[in-house]
């Protein structure tokens, strides 16, 4: 068959390929047919050049990447042009990198440091029913009960501490966590990973959150000393050279140890609760997948996730926090004599504040940190599946 005479195109081949690039629904009839003629054209040459006889195999892929396709209505010379493929999502670096571990704990100063600002409110009052329930018998009659003898002052009595401690502790807890998490995943290895993730969570969190608690304590003794002392001290300047003058480098790390009973076993819970959490709620609540979730819809299971796990971190958590808060407030005193005064029925005192304040707090971290990392364009990986490997061999059992 003799082969048709090419054309030559009104366009250079390098600036027709570029028109093609900026207009791909360039569709006008002449147009449309002397750019496919170039292109069978070019394949030709090609062809002629190889002495080899064109065949449908082996057109250029560059044919195939530009060619419009064809509808049922081409017969009256319309062009209907195939959908664009959707754009593929940009990241700012590489997830595990050290750009991405440092940005994640960027995002955990944001989360921690503002969520736990905001509800000091709610944290005085749980602090004072801990270690006076005689005089603060509940939430809405402690909160009355402060404003009444200090004034709306009263309620935010420790935020300094607080902000610049919690912030601190997010850096360590999130950067950390992600960067244990990914350590333990290598060395166990894509398969083990996969079955042991709930004991990968729970390892990483409570590695994260000791070294993030030795950062903590500090300003936590600060913290409860202004809020529970009545008359010792207003401000964060006022009571840090006070405590150093009383007691030395040690009023501010005696109670590292009752936090790490508080913290450790809170944010074990806060984290592999919340990641299986949020598997669970994509495979068995939400009804699309998540790469076919609007980031908003992603963001709201993180929330809903967020609080579920915080009730969890709220129960397991609190006998520790009511020891911690008795033990900042007095001098020379121990977990252990603490413990024993209290007694089951005084560590569990403000529980429902405490879950209340805990349930929000944490949802909203996960919030803010899940919202951090879409604004900061970090990667975000869907929930664990198992590994194709790990399939094919329980396929063959």
């Amino acid at each position: 068959m003799e082969a048709p005479k090419c054309s030559k195109h009104s366009y250079p081949k390098l600036w027709s390929r570029l028109w093609a690039l900026a207009c791909p629904f360039w569709s006008s009839e002449k147009n449309s047919e002397s750019y496919t003629t170039s292109l069978h054209c070019e394949a030709l040459n090609n062809y002629k050049e190889m002495d080899t006889q064109p065949s449908t195999s082996s057109i250029p892929v560059s044919l195939y990447k530009y060619q419009p396709c064809l509808s049922a209505a081409s017969t009256s010379g319309r062009v209907t042009p195939s959908p664009p493929p959707p754009p593929a999502e940009e990241y700012s670096c590489e997830f595990g990198s050290l750009k991405y571990l440092i940005l994640c704990s960027l995002g955990g100063v944001v989360s921690c440091g503002l969520t736990h600002t905001a509800v000091v409110p709610l944290d005085v009052v749980k602090c004072r029913m801990q270690v006076e329930p005689k005089r603060y018998r509940g939430l809405v009659q402690g909160l009355t009960l402060t404003v009444q003898e200090e004034g709306m002052r009263g309620l935010v009595k420790g935020w300094a501490p607080t902000a610049i401690g919690y912030s601190v502790q997010g850096l360590g807890k999130f950067g950390l966590y992600e960067t244990f998490k990914i350590y333990y995943a290598e060395l166990l290895g894509p398969e083990r990973a996969y079955l042991w993730r709930t004991s990968l969570y729970l390892a990483a969190s409570a590695s994260a959150e000791f070294f993030a608690d030795i950062a903590l304590a500090p300003m936590e003794a600060v913290k409860v000393r202004i809020q529970t002392q009545e008359g010792y001290a207003n401000t964060l300047r006022d009571a840090v050279p006070k405590m150093f003058i009383e007691e030395g480098l040690w009023a501010f790390y005696k109670g590292v140890a009752p936090l790490w009973m508080r913290q450790i076993p809170y944010t074990m819970m806060k984290f592999a609760c919340f990641e299986r959490t949020v598997e669970a709620l994509y495979k068995y609540v939400v009804p699309k997948p998540r790469d076919q979730c609007t980031k908003m819809e992603q963001l709201g299971v993180t929330f809903v996730g967020g609080y579920i796990a915080g009730i969890f971190c709220a129960i397991v958590s609190h006998p520790a926090d009511s020891v911690v808060s008795v033990l900042n407030k007095e001098k020379g005193s121990t977990a252990v004599e603490v413990l024993k005064r209290l007694g089951m029925q005084g560590i569990w005192k403000g529980l429902f504040t405490r879950i209340l304040m805990i349930g929000t707090l944490t949802a909203l971290q996960w919030f803010i940190y899940d919202s951090v990392k879409v604004y900061l364009k970090l990667p975000r990986p869907p929930p664990p599946e198992m590994p194709a490997s790990l399939r094919e061999g329980l396929s063959l059992k």
